[in-house]
């Protein structure tokens, strides 16, 4: 745990790109995604990319290691709907624990190959926890606006069953991720303080917001200095904000919180914004000008990609952190010290 802190300290750490994105390169088929363990299942899989750590764990394996090759201190598991309350889409709420083991499992081999060869760089996993696909604080009927669909209590179960299962397969933080409404990110991180009280142990914890729209708000409603008030209460690593913007609009909110807190602060935006296709036209040099204001301004201590984002765009972005010094604040150096 110590070695994250001392490598924040001492480099802007750098995050890897998109897991689905590489994914849809290989583009699997319904019979892929089953394998033969489950080529009777009864409800279709494709889609479902958690579970190819069990049926193409050699493709998750690649792609960690394209990211580590193209640069990346910190590696995300293959586990961004690995709750019951995700897997319930295709009715396998009973493999959650699995998936997520063998995500970490997968993940962590990688970490040490690249570590053993460049020891003077640690790699690291984090323990992907996606929002889920429910909202614990907003109603999905207009017509029924006090109706909620999911539970804080539902959410902490399930996300406590997923960070247990994480940990179990070897990851070395955690990252709750594209919190689109913070009382969902409440439940995960309420159940991250349980799991730490229950086992006896520390485990660093990132958390990314993400700002859905040109309001400069989650999906919940909350402005960007609001979001980090509202979870500041909870030990971070850090916070930062992922997903739905490219990086230059992304930037005000970074600009919102970096002076505001003691925590580290982290970014992971998309390639760009969507094109009419749903596809992200960003190039990695498009992408790395716009990061390179954010090294410029002080903003961040680590840096990735999402939606969009190949070890590419990845490689572009570590060359350029490379160049530039971290931000300083206070929680980092008392941590090391």
């Amino acid at each position: 745990m110590s070695n994250i802190y001392k490598a924040l300290q001492e480099r802007i750490l750098v995050l890897d790109g998109a897991m689905g994105t590489m994914l849809q390169a290989y583009k699997f088929s319904e019979e892929d995604f089953r394998g033969d363990r489950f080529k009777d299942y009864p409800t279709p899989l494709q889609g479902n990319n958690d579970l190819l750590s069990i049926t193409q764990p050699e493709a998750i394996k690649t792609i960690h290691g394209k990211y580590f090759e193209a640069g990346a201190d910190i590696i995300e598991t293959n586990t961004f709907s690995g709750t019951t309350i995700a897997m319930a889409d295709y009715q396998m709420e009973d493999l959650v624990y699995e998936l997520n083991y063998q995500s970490a499992k997968i993940a962590k081999e990688v970490a040490l190959e690249f570590t053993a060869k460049e020891p003077q760089k640690p790699r690291f996993v984090a323990g992907s926890i996606g929002p889920t696909n429910r909202t614990a604080s907003m109603s999905p009927d207009v017509n029924d606006p006090g109706y909620r669909a999911v539970t804080f209590e539902d959410l902490r179960i399930a996300y406590k069953q997923q960070i247990e299962a994480l940990l179990d397969g070897g990851v070395d933080l955690l990252l709750v991720e594209t919190v689109f409404d913070t009382l969902n990110a409440k439940a995960a991180l309420f159940a991250i303080e349980q799991v730490k009280d229950e086992r006896n142990i520390e485990i660093p914890t990132m958390l990314s917001g993400t700002i859905t729209d040109a309001s400069g708000r989650t999906l919940s409603g909350q402005t960007a200095e609001a979001f980090l008030i509202s979870v500041s209460h909870i030990p971070l690593l850090s916070v930062g904000f992922n997903c739905a913007l490219g990086a230059n609009l992304l930037q005000p909110h970074l600009e919102a919180i970096a002076n505001k807190t003691d925590f580290a602060i982290s970014a992971h935006p998309n390639a760009g914004l969507p094109n009419a296709f749903g596809e992200y036209d960003e190039t990695p040099e498009e992408m790395g000008e716009q990061i390179e204001e954010y090294l410029k301004k002080n903003l961040i201590n680590i840096i990735g990609g999402c939606c969009g984002t190949s070890p590419e765009h990845i490689r572009v972005i570590a060359n350029i952190s490379a160049k530039y010094k971290p931000r300083r604040h206070s929680e980092l150096i008392s941590e090391s010290n």
